[in-house]
């Protein structure tokens, strides 16, 4: 009989460490898909059998140094694993659609009203005491009655 339970040799196991950590890690994933912007997505999945529980995602910017790139949110939410399946091409310019109308809004919405500040703007440049709103319900002096027009 050869001498009881096995046991882990603790200075094998960080050689083993130590050798395997000179070997180039795998970056290659596969191609999950591509945003609007050019970024391009990819994924080591999720293999259990080697220790990795979860899926390796990460993507390629169009520009390498640019670090304030802008993603989709449908695609941060992937990487992120807040989402199972990659984002569809229809999910995706569907959710532009919706983005450029509410810019447009937005335009119509800021032209619309940015003519009726400027007639208020110039209506409230008095000085003194007509400077402040005036309300019909409320007292201009204490005990002097309402405010007449």
């Amino acid at each position: 009989m050869a001498g009881g339970p096995p046991t882990r040799n603790v200075l094998r196991i960080v050689w083993d460490n130590f050798v395997k950590s000179f070997r180039p890690r795998q970056m290659k994933g596969d191609f999950v898909g591509e945003d609007y912007f050019g970024n391009k997505y990819y994924q080591i999945p999720a293999d259990p059998s080697v220790g990795r529980r979860k899926a390796s995602r990460w993507f390629e910017p169009t520009k390498k140094e640019a670090y304030d790139q802008e993603i989709t949110a449908e695609w941060e939410a992937w990487l992120r694993g807040r989402r199972k399946d990659p984002p569809t091409q229809d999910e995706l310019l569907k959710n532009l659609a919706i983005m450029k109308m509410k810019e447009r809004n937005a335009a119509e919405l800021e032209a619309k009203y940015s003519k009726t500040k400027d007639t208020a703007m110039l209506e409230q440049q008095k000085t003194g005491m007509g400077s402040f709103p005036q309300y019909d319900e409320y007292e201009v002096m204490p005990g002097k009655g309402k405010h007449e027009k």
